[in-house]
């Protein structure tokens, strides 16, 4: 007996992205009164260090996150966050408490 085979039959093929969204959907979500466009970045589309504004630690490439910018900002206001962070961004205090040895980057 041969083994089965995964055959697709008819239907739409699925929609092939745009260049430019190679990162994935943009989406539009209200914060402090300003509309902010958020993208869903994957692990594959992480390839540098960043900091999340929310809990001030450190995001390790690979690591899937999310990139926010106010909707009329320029490219330097874009932020990368962790997931939790996004999502809990109206539960975390404006002041964090840095350590004396923490880099300010």
């Amino acid at each position: 007996m041969s083994p089965r085979r995964n055959r697709q039959h008819g239907g739409a093929k699925p929609a092939e992205r745009a260049e430019g969204d190679r990162y994935g959907l943009e989406q539009t979500a209200e914060w402090r009164g300003e509309e902010w466009v958020v993208r869903h970045v994957g692990g594959g589309g992480a390839a540098k260090h960043y900091r999340c504004p929310g809990c001030d630690q450190e995001i390790p490439p690979g690591i899937p996150h999310v990139v926010a910018w106010p909707q009329l900002g320029d490219v330097d206001d874009r932020r990368h966050w962790h997931k939790a962070c996004w999502n809990a961004r109206d539960r975390r205090s404006a002041r964090l408490q840095r350590s004396r040895n923490a880099p300010r980057y």
